[in-house]
């Protein structure tokens, strides 16, 4: 799977996040001004783009919340330990 380069975009640089918005809040912000400023044919296989943008960094806040221990992280997850370390050798976070 090629990585395609992807748009950023910063909601930081709009207006500052409120603290009460819900994670699905922010995310569906994000996800809408995204398609708004993305041409449609340079959208293509975007649930595994939102994957492959989202899943590091939240590996990153669970490893860091968990002090590195994956039996804990996992479990913040909900997931198995072996299926972490599959995850974070995927992105070389391991």
């Amino acid at each position: 799977m090629s990585k395609a380069k992807v748009p950023v975009y910063s909601p930081s640089a709009e207006k500052p996040a409120a603290r009460s918005q819900t994670l699905r809040a922010c995310v569906t912000e994000v996800l809408t001004a995204y398609l708004s400023n993305v041409d449609d044919e340079f959208i293509n296989n975007l649930y595994d783009t939102v994957l492959a943008e989202v899943e590091p960094p939240l590996l990153e806040a669970v490893m860091q919340k968990a002090r590195s221990n994956q039996s804990k992280a996992a479990h913040m997850l909900g997931l198995n330990r072996g299926t972490l370390r599959k995850k974070l050798k995927q992105y070389d976070m391991l």
